[in-house]
């Protein structure tokens, strides 16, 4: 059926139905969506967004697949040492918090015992 209507039907029944947009919308326009927020800081990368656009323009004849496959490829890798990256530095982190607690807990406790001390004193 929908092979059977032509664009200013699509656009009426578009109209016609409130939130059909949404569900006809394609992939492709979805990851272009995704990819401009992203790009502008406004959502984040999505790796699935980037492979529906490259696999796209390889079907469209836009890049050649040797490029699209390179292109996905490096941008894998860029997404891999950035979590290699935030794991780095969340152990660091964590490491770091777990080294400060002991010497939190060794500062209370001098600090109780010369409490103590004086308290002797007198």
């Amino acid at each position: 059926m929908a092979g059977e209507l032509g664009g200013s039907q699509i656009s009426a029944l578009l109209e016609a139905v409130p939130g059909i947009a949404n569900v006809l919308r394609s992939p492709v326009a979805d990851a272009l969506v995704n990819l401009i927020r992203a790009g502008a800081g406004l959502g984040e990368f999505r790796y699935e967004d980037a492979e529906e656009l490259v696999h796209y323009a390889v079907r469209r004849g836009l890049i050649g697949s040797d490029e699209g496959e390179k292109l996905l490829q490096e941008v894998q890798a860029k997404i891999s040492k950035r979590r290699a990256q935030k794991d780095t530095k969340k152990a660091a982190k964590s490491a770091k918090s777990k080294a400060a607690k002991p010497k939190a807990a060794a500062k209370k406790s001098k600090a109780r015992a010369a409490a103590k001390v004086k308290v002797k004193r007198r």
